[in-house]
Formats: structure tokens, sequence, C-alpha cells
């Protein structure tokens, strides 16, 4: 008996039906991170570029997108039109300036709204790396941040550079019980953390599991990274 070739899949179809799913990268470029924290910064991105693109080419049927801000003494877009992940390039950032860490968090809140994210979404990924301590009005720019609709419902995860971070604050923007900040005490910490923190939550997205909260269901996975005690280099 012969089996029947399984058929094509229809690739207008496909254009049609797929969800978006957006990465937001806000990176901390002040002072404070000078020397090597900024070039493991650019290192560890430049490293997780080619691991997104491979996810998304393993999930065709949700389309990446990438934005990614920095912030210092102001909040800038490197990449403020999202870019399909397939076209994304790393170009490097360097240090300076204080941490307005709120200015940032107004950026990505106007951002986030039905013009930019049209059609089918998934909760957007928003990944705040940061070393140091808000010099500006970050608990307002907070609180704007987290009652625009898309926020609220983003997977929002956070990486603390060096053993000075204020986790405070990046608990702050994570806001969930169950999901905690990632410390990054040298450079292999910083490297691995970018690539989980942009590459597992469009995983999850393919495996729909009819979780409600996708914050939690990646809360479990950070048990991989508190099995080791690395000593604080930064």
């Amino acid at each position: 008996m012969t089996t029947p070739k399984k058929a094509a899949p229809n690739l207008d179809t496909l254009a049609l039906t797929r969800r978006q799913l957006h990465v937001i990268i806000i990176l901390d470029c002040s002072g404070s991170m000078a020397g090597d924290r900024i070039a493991s910064l650019n290192y560890a991105l430049r490293s997780s570029v080619p691991e997104l693109k491979e996810v998304a080419r393993e999930n065709p049927e949700i389309e990446v997108l990438v934005r990614v801000l920095s912030f210092s003494s102001t909040a800038d877009w490197l990449i403020e039109t999202p870019v399909p992940v397939g076209e994304w390039s790393w170009q490097d950032v360097a240090a300076g300036g204080d941490t307005h860490l709120g200015d940032a968090l107004d950026a990505v809140e106007a951002s986030l709204n039905a013009d930019v994210m049209p059609g089918r979404q998934l909760p957007p990924v928003i990944v705040l790396a940061s070393d140091g301590y808000p010099s500006d009005d970050f608990e307002a720019g907070l609180q704007r941040f987290l009652a625009n609709d898309f926020a609220k419902a983003a997977v929002r995860m956070a990486i603390a550079i060096g053993g000075d971070a204020d986790l405070e604050v990046l608990q702050m923007f994570i806001n969930h019980a169950s999901l905690r900040p990632l410390r990054a005490n040298n450079a292999p910490d910083l490297v691995e953390f970018i690539k989980w923190a942009t590459t597992a939550p469009v995983k999850a997205a393919s495996q729909p599991t009819g979780a409600d909260d996708p914050q939690s269901a990646l809360a479990g996975q950070l048990e991989q990274f508190s099995a080791e005690d690395t000593d604080i280099v930064w």
C-alpha cells in the first residue's frame, strides 16, 4: 500500500495566518558599563543574533521582529522600526552618561501600540539588561509602562550585569512573582543569559500549552542557572 504524500504547506495561507512576536531589547549604556561590561554586552548580542535567527527558522508560523533601545543620559532607538529577525545584524554600542531607565521605559511604552504592532500578536518579549541604579524618575516611567496593555501582557525579562546591579529595580520591571532577574557576574554568564532571554520565549511561543501566563512557564527554566554559584568578576 502506497503511503500518500503529505501535502506541501500553502505559503500564501501561512503568510496570512502568521502571528507576530516582537522582541524588544533595552540596553544600559551608561558610564558604569564602560570597559569589559560594554565589550561583553556587544559580544553577547552579536552571539545571540544567529541563535535567534535559527529559532525563528524552526518556527515559521511565527514572524519574529526585533527592536533595540539603548539608554544612558537619553533613550535612543538603535532599531526603532521593527525589523524581521532574518535581516537583523548587530552594531556595537559605546558606554557613557547617566542611567535614565525611566526615559527608556517611556520610549518603549510609546512604541507599544496597534499602529506599530498590527494584526495577530503573541505577547511581546521585552528584555532589559542593566548594571546600575536609575538616575531619573524610574518609578513614574515604570508606572506608565505597566499601564500599557501590550507591556502588561509582555514577557518581561531582566539581566543584572555585575554584583552591584540594582536587583530591586529589575524585579520591579519584571513585576512577576515567579520570574527573577538573571545575575551575570562575568562575560560568559552574560553571553549565556542574553542568548537564553532572547530565544527561550520564542521557543515557548511555538509550543501552545494553554497557559495564560507565559512568564510562569519560563520561570521553571531558570533552575538551570541557579545550580552554579560563580565568583563575581565585575
